[in-house]
């Protein structure tokens, strides 16, 4: 299957790339920018990132997953604020037109 159809980039190459890494140096921290790197390619448009990400997860090769591969724990979901500082909230407050 194609994983990036911009750098044509399939689930055979990243369980390739992450198998030959793991047989390299057991202890690497694998992460995609790896991958594009081990297999000469650069990434693009970046549309492919959540399949990527998620061929990666289906790996058993891959070992401990950095935390950008960790499923979410879902602990902030249904908060109003999805866990942002006050700073960065909109004001709920509505002001007269």
């Amino acid at each position: 299957m194609i994983v990036c159809h911009c750098t044509q980039i399939s689930d055979h190459d990243i369980h390739a790339a992450i198998d030959w890494m793991r047989a390299s140096d057991p202890q690497t921290i694998i992460t995609p920018g790896k991958i594009y790197h081990a297999l000469g390619k650069r990434a693009d448009c970046g549309s492919c990132m959540p399949l990527f990400l998620d061929t990666m997860r289906h790996c058993d090769s891959l070992g401990v997953a950095p935390p950008i591969l960790r499923a979410a724990s879902g602990s902030m979901e249904g908060h109003p604020n999805e866990g942002r500082r006050k700073s960065h909230r909109i004001s709920q407050r509505r002001t007269a037109v």
